[in-house]
């Protein structure tokens, strides 16, 4: 018993000491991915929290450590990587975009990109790899596109690189050393989207190479060997769509390019770019293609022929019709194109061509009668050559380009409007026409077209206006670039108008292009368009006014903000539309510009401010009427008016012995009764009449203050009718402030009747309170008592 519990508790210590082992691993290991993980962010800070990684350009000589499962794209493209290790990216098992290219790449070990299975695109171009081993891409099943350009490898290899490479679309392979192609380096390709090859020193080919890969959408090889090309070419013509060679000069091929099988051609494009031709390699070159039937199109860009034009056209001719259909010439140089012949015998090869262009190639003349050949070409292309009016009567003669529909003669050397559209006019079935960027400079008032002209562009030909030259049948018309300052044609089959860089206050008138469907008046003057203006077009789905300088009114953002629909008709609508003012909301969008109320009903606002301050003063006016607000404006004027004065006048400056405040229903019993009762007296009373003492002229209030200020006593006659006067108020009122508050007599209070207590205003409380306090005379009625009453008031006013 006791050896089996120690043997018990020995196992239990073992176990504690194997796990406790285990999570010291599990820590390790977190803190190892941890420190790796910290690397990568301080290596390539744009990889945190991201699954696109960017570390191009910061010098690494290394893959960063750290890279994790959560990856998809790796740029690592222009450091100075040399070496790519197995365990570089082996957790980078997401990776679809790795991008290495413009490194010093030398070697790669063989398991390297054993993890990237849905790896996509890999750039190794431009590196220093000597050699490509099959094996760096015998796990890459996803891959699709592969870029191997640029490195120093002189060969494939004797293995097949790219066998398992099920995927690939686009291939790019080559260099200045790579000098063999050799049979079964491409197989187990059978489908490439894009295959391009850098052979410009390929000197050695093997029948065959290409022949593995079924079908090359498009292919590009820059190949200066002749003999080489002929032998990729009877390789290619049953697989790839469109070939374009580089670089080349042609050799005078005597051997056919096309081998007798079964097999059909897929052959349709052939592009020599850069190429050198002469009058025999060219003479070949025409007979060998004509073999290959599904050739229809074929392209020289930046091609040089040395040559007069000296072909081999009896040859041409008995080789049968050409299958082309569509030639294009760009920046062809003809060194000595003054003396090239006029190609007299290449009639018959050109009258199956559907479509010609031929772009600053110096063409100054077509010859009448090859043009009158050109009995199939719906399309010519002109551009930028040197035709003038007077050579354009030659190439486009009577009886020429029969079928043309479509001619781009812009930037050449016409000058007269007038002379090219009756030249024009001899093309009967012309339907769309390209003269831009020739110097009119004037318009004719009338003009003759094709009959069924539909589209022309006139930009850029410095005409001044638009005149009935314009032919009625047009559907598509282009005039920008003319500093137009208005448009008031009237064109009524038109659907396209284009008046962008021109000089344009508004939109042209709707009445004259009712049927307008799209409009472009883009770089304008343009300040704004109203709702009517818009509306007026009927027909109207698209309207470029990008790039105007829009003044923001409230009527123009009112329209732009409540038309429903409108921001899927104005074209590059809200970013190119911005307004130029106000001052406040210069450079902002249009659609985000919101102006205040006060900004966009100014008269409305202002007459509603007008009718509130009317208001605001007709309740004033009540209130003051109501509560003699007025009155106590008065009081508070004449009180400042008195302060100012001295509180009693000096002696010399008492005319009077009392000034006299009545009603004036009163003035008979003061008139004719008190005044002369005083001033007949003996001593008689000097008495202050305001109708008889106030200066004419003067201000009633300032006679009022002055007579009071003149006088020694003031005599208030009261009656109910002097309560009710405005001025007996004012008289009473100033007394108040001036000699009540100066507690003297100088107030004499007359009661002529009896009056009511609740008949004095409120506002004259210390009348109410000195009527209660003090005496005052009554006037009585009987003679006895008014005697009393006169002896009691001249004692008062005796000095």
């Amino acid at each position: 018993m006791q050896y089996t519990g120690k043997m018990s508790i020995q196992a239990d210590h073992k176990s504690r000491t194997t796990h406790t082992w285990q999570v010291l691993a599990i820590y390790m290991a977190l803190a190892a991915s941890l420190s790796e993980q910290q690397a990568l962010k301080q290596t390539c800070p744009s990889c945190d929290a991201t699954q696109l990684c960017n570390c191009s350009s910061m010098g690494l000589e290394f893959i960063p450590p750290g890279l994790t499962a959560k990856i998809t794209g790796l740029n690592l493209a222009h450091n100075r990587i040399k070496h790519i290790q197995s365990q570089d990216l082996k957790q980078a098992v997401n990776l679809r975009t790795l991008l290495l290219q413009s490194n010093k790449i030398s070697s790669i070990d063989e398991d390297s990109f054993q993890s990237l299975e849905k790896l996509e695109l890999l750039d190794l171009s431009n590196n220093s790899l000597a050699h490509l081993s099959p094996v760096w891409f015998g796990h890459l099943f996803s891959l699709q596109h592969l870029h191997l350009q640029g490195n120093s490898y002189r060969d494939l290899g004797q293995s097949p690189p790219f066998s398992r490479l099920r995927n690939l679309s686009s291939l790019h392979l080559g260099n200045p050393q790579f000098s063999v192609i050799r049979q079964g380096n491409f197989e187990g390709i059978e489908f490439l989207h894009k295959l391009w090859i850098d052979g410009s020193n390929l000197s050695q080919y093997e029948q065959g190479s290409l022949k593995s890969i079924k079908q090359i959408n498009h292919m590009i090889i820059n190949l200066r060997n002749s003999n080489i090309f002929s032998e990729i070419v009877r390789d290619l013509v049953y697989s790839v769509t469109w070939l374009e060679v580089a670089e080349i000069e042609l050799p005078v091929e005597k051997k056919s390019l096309v081998q007798n099988s079964r097999r059909p051609f897929r052959l349709q494009k052939l592009t020599f770019k850069e190429a050198l031709f002469t009058d025999q390699t060219i003479s070949r070159t025409i007979v060998s293609l004509k073999k290959i039937t599904s050739l229809k199109e074929l392209q020289a860009i930046n091609c040089v022929l040395e040559g007069k034009g000296n072909w081999n056209t009896a040859e041409i001719a008995r080789s049968g019709q050409s299958f082309v259909e569509t030639i294009t010439i760009i920046k062809a140089v003809i060194q000595n194109f003054h003396l090239f012949f006029d190609l007299k015998g290449m009639e018959s090869q050109i009258n199956k061509l559907k479509r010609l262009t031929i772009t600053s190639s110096y063409v100054f003349m077509v010859p009448c009668e090859l043009a009158r050949n050109f009995s199939s070409l719906l399309y010519l292309d002109f551009h930028e050559n040197l035709l003038a009016n007077n050579r354009l009567n030659e190439t486009i003669c009577e009886g020429s380009w029969p079928s043309l529909q479509t001619l781009n003669l812009s930037q050449n050397s016409l000058k007269s409007l007038e002379l090219t559209a009756v030249y024009i006019s001899r093309l009967p079935k012309l339907i769309n026409l390209d003269i831009s960027q020739n110097t009119f400079l004037e318009i004719p008032g009338e003009c003759t077209w094709p009959e069924h002209l539909k589209y022309l562009n006139l930009s850029s030909t410095h005409i001044p206006k638009v005149t009935r030259c314009i032919p009625q049948s047009l559907e598509v018309l282009d005039v920008s670039g003319n500093n137009l300052k208005e448009f008031g044609l009237q064109l009524l089959s038109l659907k396209e108008l284009y008046l962008t860089r021109n000089q344009l206050k508004m939109l042209p008138g709707a009445a004259r292009i009712p049927n307008l469907v799209s409009l472009s008046v883009r770089r304008n003057k343009l300040n704004s368009f109203s709702k009517e203006e818009f509306e007026s077009f009927r027909r109207m789905e698209l309207l470029d006014a990008s790039d105007n300088n829009f003044i923001c009114s409230c009527e123009f953002l009112s329209f732009i903000h409540h038309k429903a629909g409108l921001a899927q008709v104005l074209v590059g609508w809200p970013d190119r539309y911005v307004c130029d003012s106000p001052l406040a909301v210069r450079g902002a969008q249009v659609g985000a510009v919101r102006l205040s109320l006060m900004e966009c009903h100014r008269s409305l606002v202002v007459s509603l401010i007008c009718v509130l301050v009317f208001l605001v003063v007709l309740l004033l006016v009540a209130v003051s009427y109501k509560y003699h607000v007025v009155w106590y404006l008065r009081m508070t004027w004449a009180w400042l008016q008195a302060k100012r004065k001295p509180k009693r006048a000096p002696p010399k400056d008492v005319c009077y012995d009392a000034f006299v405040s009545y009603s004036e229903n009163d003035s008979e019993w003061v008139e004719n009764t008190m005044v002369r009762e005083l001033e007949q007296a003996c001593p008689p009373f000097r008495l202050c009449l305001h109708k008889r003492d106030f200066v004419p002229g003067k201000w009633i209030v300032d006679n009022i203050i002055d007579s009071i200020e003149k006088s020694r006593k003031t005599l208030f006659v009261l009656s109910e009718h002097f309560v009710r006067s405005e001025w007996c108020k004012y008289e009473l009122d100033f007394s108040h402030f001036r000699l009540f508050d100066e507690n003297n007599d100088a107030a004499i209070l007359i009661l002529l009747e009896p009056i009511q207590s609740k008949a004095i205003p409120k506002r004259f409380c210390k009348l109410r309170k000195i009527m209660n306090t003090k005496t005052y005379l009554e006037w009585p009625a009987g003679e006895q008592q008014q005697q009393v009453f006169w002896e009691n008031l001249k004692g008062v006013l005796k000095p």
